[in-house]
């Protein structure tokens, strides 16, 4: 089984954890890889030929008018062996533009072409499918979020595209109820950032949060419609700054030279460290062993696709 050869591997580099019993259903195995990050290359390199489909394409919606680019360049890499995705996203500049995605509504000609343009980018990058992440739209915004997806949809599928899948925030069934993306193949609850860089400090997705999540998606869209999304990496918090990304080798560090335990939290299945110095930190990371226990809640719950966001932080 694919995903079985690829979590060796992922477990090798972790350090830690366990593989999924033999017996279980085939679970479908897709890794997000950050183009900025050259450790992310370097995990597609190492386990991604293990994986159903990477995410490798970024194209970006401008920030004002809503227009797509590609944001980064194909990289050998990528090339061959799974299936090959992009990422359509209104993030740029540190954050999302949720005022672009609704001026580009309110131009069907700009829709339009900015439809096109993303399908025409996809088949010159030899794109298989594409994943939508249009955050921070809200509740008043759904007429607006399922017009662009609804358009970018069709473009797409008209030049052989698919699956086209969209990224829901994990609990905001508010502003992205499952019914606004019937002309989605998939949908993807991002099951990460229980705990976000602008909040206390705690684990990024435990257990039974994932599984609550998880089971609210799965009760308004079908288990058979999702992929769920589970995090590779942490947060280290320090007082005063918002926290900032790190990977589980990362985590190690700062507590060898902090002096400090990087024990788990048995509660949330979590990786957890803390240095109260002249300088104190909190920081809170997954490991394979989080993993695999995510993993098996989405098992449970007949769920058959998992995505990681993203590789090199696992390392």
């Amino acid at each position: 089984m694919r995903i079985r050869h690829a979590f060796q591997l992922a477990a090798l580099v972790a350090g830690c954890g366990s593989l999924p019993a033999t017996s279980a259903p085939a679970v479908e195995s897709w890794g997000f890889v950050a183009p900025w990050d050259a450790r992310s290359d370097s995990s597609a390199a190492a386990w991604g030929q293990s994986l159903d489909a990477l995410v490798v394409g970024w194209i970006g919606l401008d920030s004002v008018t809503g227009l797509p680019s590609s944001l980064y360049p194909a990289r050998p890499v990528h090339l061959g062996g799974p299936r090959r995705m992009a990422i359509v996203t209104s993030y740029a500049l540190d954050h999302f533009h949720p005022q672009a995605l609704r001026t580009l509504a309110l131009d069907s000609v700009a829709l339009a072409r900015s439809a096109e343009r993303v399908a025409e980018l996809a088949v010159l990058g030899q794109y298989r499918g594409l994943v939508f992440d249009f955050e921070e739209m809200t509740p008043r915004d759904t007429v607006i979020t399922r017009a662009i997806v609804d358009a970018f949809a069709a473009a797409a599928r008209r030049r052989g595209i698919g699956p086209i899948v969209v990224a829901l925030p994990a609990t905001d069934t508010a502003a992205y109820p499952a019914r606004l993306f019937p002309s989605a193949d998939l949908l993807m609850p991002m099951l990460y950032d229980e705990h976000w860089v602008t909040s206390p400090a705690g684990p990024i997705a435990s257990p039974d949060w994932v599984r609550r999540a998880l089971s609210m998606r799965a009760a308004e869209a079908g288990a058979g419609r999702l992929v769920a999304a589970l995090p590779l990496y942490g947060y280290l918090w320090r007082p005063g700054h918002d926290a900032v990304t790190i990977s589980l080798s990362e985590a190690r560090r700062l507590s060898a030279e902090a002096g400090v335990a990087l024990d788990r939290d048995a509660s949330v299945s979590t990786l957890h460290a803390k240095s109260s110095g002249t300088a104190p930190w909190e920081l809170w990371v997954a490991d394979s062993v989080l993993v695999d226990s995510l993993r098996a809640e989405v098992r449970r719950l007949g769920v058959r696709r998992v995505a990681y966001w993203r590789l090199g932080l696992e390392r």
